[in-house]
């Protein structure tokens, strides 16, 4: 689907990819509903757009799902009928093994990576279905195709995503709604600050912004994929690489990562 002239949702607008996001749909010519947990993130969004009518900006959350539920007439009425939907606002776990992950937490991560995603999908898909063309995005990660230590429920969550979206895509074959699922790997992103943990930087920061893409180029990939209606839409070489790897050798494949992220001290 061309964007350009299109209306297409974005959680998450307020920083990192899903802000790139809404920059570069908007010098491809498309209406941009941003939405995020906090406003002065979407104000800051908006004064870097400076878009004018073709933003707008909604304050939510996406747990919320009578919150959610009411987005769609809120934003049709703002903007007109929505033909895409980015499913991006996500966040991540603290680094520690599953024993030790509070339920708190857990709940966190179910709500925001799995259920935020399907309330979103429930309150959109019948307005997507019903358009000429349209395309959901959903955001999910190479930790839901590959496990990564420390990272048991995000890694779960996100395999949730990947896995609905490509249901989702078998559903729809042969109509005028197209799907796809977004899989980064590292992304030069404040994702840690934004998901409330407290991170240590690291020894050389250039060289560990060298090894991640950054949110521009995600976003970019992202939406020429999306542009050609790719189910898979790899971020990063990592993700790339990462992806072949576990279809040749799955257990040799969870064994590497432990043992790279073990030499990181993770």
């Amino acid at each position: 689907m061309k964007l350009d002239g299109k209306v297409v949702v974005v959680t998450g607008g307020g920083s990192g990819i899903g802000r790139e996001l809404v920059l570069a749909l908007l010098k491809r010519g498309a209406k941009v509903a941003a939405l995020d947990l906090n406003m002065e993130s979407l104000k800051e969004t908006a004064d870097i757009a400076k878009a004018g009518d073709k933003l707008a900006l909604f304050e939510g959350n996406i747990a919320d799902r009578n919150a959610v539920n009411a987005l769609p007439a809120r934003i049709e009425a703002a903007l007109g009928p929505v033909d895409g939907v980015i499913n991006n606002a996500g966040v991540i776990q603290p680094f520690v093994t599953f024993s030790d992950l509070e339920m708190e937490v857990i709940d966190r991560l179910v709500n925001v990576n799995l259920l935020g995603p399907i309330n979103m999908i429930k309150a959109f898909l019948p307005g997507l279905e019903a358009r000429p063309e349209a395309h959901l995005v959903n955001v999910a990660s190479m930790g839901g195709f590959l496990p990564f230590p420390k990272q048991s429920m995000y890694s779960a969550t996100k395999a949730g995503v990947k896995l609905l979206t490509e249901a989702i895509y078998q559903e729809h074959v042969g109509t005028g709604l197209k799907v796809s699922c977004v899989m980064p790997g590292a992304v030069n992103t404040n994702i840690s600050k934004n998901s409330g943990l407290d991170m240590p930087a690291p020894d050389d920061p250039e060289a560990a912004a060298s090894r991640t893409t950054s949110a521009p180029d995600a976003a970019k990939i992202i939406l020429d994929g999306m542009e050609a209606d790719k189910l898979h839409i790899f971020v990063g070489s990592d993700a790339k690489m990462l992806w072949r790897l576990v279809r040749i050798a799955p257990a040799w494949a969870v064994r590497f990562i432990q043992k790279q992220m073990a030499k990181m001290g993770m």
